[in-house]
């Protein structure tokens, strides 16, 4: 996979998945924007990509809430009028506001939806017109297991990884004429920041369920997302590429 002279932008870029799908990225030689939500919050991010070898991508950060119609805008307009493209979409910003159902607030199920869902939906908007007049491009967004398999404690958060894939398979019939395609990686129990918060005793559990006995590595999507993004990849869309160690098989 050779990426040079593409431009790409990863909302959420600043740790776990998000970092990992731009490092691979920029690694291939794209250009790479990362979003997150506070000035200097993809700092790390850059650094790994400047410290690649010679001759690998380039990599600018952006301030960002995709949950806000305003702040999509214009990091949109900043991105298209610096380098009048954008060839990867991958939208990966996520939040979570667990809790039991009986005791979930409507404002922690709002607060999920609006950056998981919403947020999609309103990058792909900024950038659809940009991508059809160029005949061309790739939008993967990263979704979950929980929303195929649902999870007790997050409906709102699997609530906005199903909406996700019926929104994906939505954009890419609409898209399909203009030779953009749309997918979603779906991840399994990734080590992340947000899943190294679990008990030891959820863990154990969990990797029970996983038939290759471990968990998923941010590495392990990020080649994902870099296959979509490939030409090895151009005959498919509208799919959902489930990345799980074979958990939910």
């Amino acid at each position: 996979m050779q990426f040079s002279g593409k431009v790409a932008l990863v909302t959420g870029g600043s740790r776990g998945i998000g970092r990992a799908i731009a490092v691979a990225l920029a690694a291939q030689g794209a250009e790479v924007f990362c979003t997150s939500t506070k000035e200097g919050g993809c700092a790390e991010t850059l650094a790994a990509i400047a410290a690649l070898p010679s001759g690998s991508g380039k990599a600018q950060a952006l301030v960002a809430d995709v949950a806000s119609a305003a702040a999509v805008e214009a990091f949109a307009k900043t991105l298209l009028e610096r380098v009048g493209k954008l060839d990867f979409l991958i939208n990966n910003a996520g939040i979570t506001r667990d809790g039991l159902f009986l005791r979930m607030s409507a404002e922690d199920f709002d607060a999920v939806l609006a950056t998981n869902l919403r947020g999609t939906f309103l990058v792909c908007k900024a950038f659809a017109r940009a991508m059809a007049k160029a005949r061309g491009g790739r939008i993967v967004n990263v979704g979950s297991v929980v929303g195929l398999t649902g999870n007790a404690g997050q409906a709102n958060y699997a609530a906005s990884k199903a909406g996700l894939i019926g929104l994906s398979k939505s954009l890419a019939q609409e898209l399909a004429s203009r030779s953009i395609t749309v997918n979603v990686v779906a991840p399994g129990f990734i080590d992340t920041d947000m899943t190294a918060a679990l008990t030891p005793e959820i863990r154990e559990s969990m990797l029970k369920h996983i038939p290759l006995s471990r968990f998923g590595m941010p590495d392990d999507i990020a080649r994902a997302v870099a296959f979509l993004c490939s030409d090895a990849a151009s005959y498919i869309t509208g799919q959902t590429l489930v990345v799980d160690g074979g958990m939910t098989m």
